[in-house]
């Protein structure tokens, strides 16, 4: 049996260099939180505020390192209050996607695009797709067996030397079936 630890992914930022600058003043450096479930990837203790054309989010958590691009992460319930309407979207896929103002401590960034609503997908390590069959970019089908037991289609495989074994929902996926972070889910295929 493939079984694989789920996380739940609230919403959250990832930003560029000469964004975190703009937002928190030239050099700045975000401190880590907490790790993630992927080596090097952590909770920063910065916030910022996310401000769309019906509402906005305060506090919403950076997750570090920076990253070339700028991009906010929510759920399609999310994106309904803030008024904007993105794709679903593999990380880092952000052409053609909304825009979104981001509010810091010393200054605020109008991003033109890099809103998205995450693709649900799983990180496999190499030995693991190696051990299991999988390849990377494969969609894959994940059953949960809880209480309110579902399947997950279309879940795209992510395979690489620097990443651990974990799939990655939001949180309207993980409500509606009661999932929380540390379940585990089976690959069906």
């Amino acid at each position: 049996m493939k079984q694989v630890p789920i996380g739940v992914s609230a919403r959250h930022i990832h930003l560029s260099k000469e964004h975190i600058a703009l937002l928190f003043g030239a050099g700045y450096e975000l401190k880590e939180m907490k790790p993630l479930s992927q080596p090097g990837q952590y909770a920063a203790e910065e916030t910022v505020a996310v401000v769309g054309p019906k509402g906005r989010f305060d506090k919403v958590r950076i997750l570090g390192p920076a990253r070339s691009k700028s991009q906010l992460e929510v759920s399609r319930t999310d994106a309904f209050a803030l008024g904007v309407n993105p794709p679903v979207r593999e990380s880092g896929h952000t052409e053609g996607t909304p825009g979104i103002k981001v509010i810091g401590p010393a200054g605020e960034v109008e991003l033109v695009e890099g809103v998205i609503v995450a693709a649900r997908h799983i990180h496999f390590h190499t030995d693991d797709a190696v051990k299991w069959g999988i390849a990377d970019k494969q969609e894959l089908t994940v059953r949960f067996e809880g209480e309110r037991g579902v399947t997950f289609e279309h879940v795209i495989a992510r395979v690489s030397d620097q990443f651990a074994l974990d799939m990655h929902i939001d949180t309207d996926e993980a409500n509606a079936a009661g999932i929380k972070t540390g379940d585990i889910g089976v690959i069906l295929i």
